[in-house]
């Protein structure tokens, strides 16, 4: 359960984050409501898992994944293609949250 209130955090944020660009600075009235729930959404998830989870662990986590979802949103919506170092960056990113997930002592297993 903690990891779906965990993955509904991450979903908003990124739909959160899409619209965020997409809201031109809060002039566009309907992508600025989507930005304002996503993160309402995003946050009370989150809250909702540092109940369980330490809060280095699920940062870890939610901003690692969340960075390499809004990176693959902004090639899809807004055709921005990461070089070659953003890519190993995100590899980095993804294999820390992999090596917390399965080594961790702080993630309950």
């Amino acid at each position: 359960m903690i990891y779906i209130q965990l993955a509904v955090a991450v979903i908003a944020e990124v739909i959160a984050t899409s619209a965020l660009k997409a809201a031109e600075g809060f002039t566009k009235p309907i992508p600025s409501i989507i930005v304002v729930i996503g993160y309402a959404v995003a946050f009370y998830f989150l809250s909702l898992t540092l109940r369980t989870l330490p809060v280095g662990v699920t940062y870890a986590i939610w901003s690692g994944l969340g960075v390499v979802f809004i990176t693959i949103v902004g090639m899809l919506m807004y055709k921005q293609i990461p070089d070659l170092p953003a890519i190993l960056g995100m590899v980095l990113i993804t294999s820390g949250v992999i090596v917390i997930q399965l080594f961790s002592k702080a993630v309950s297993h």
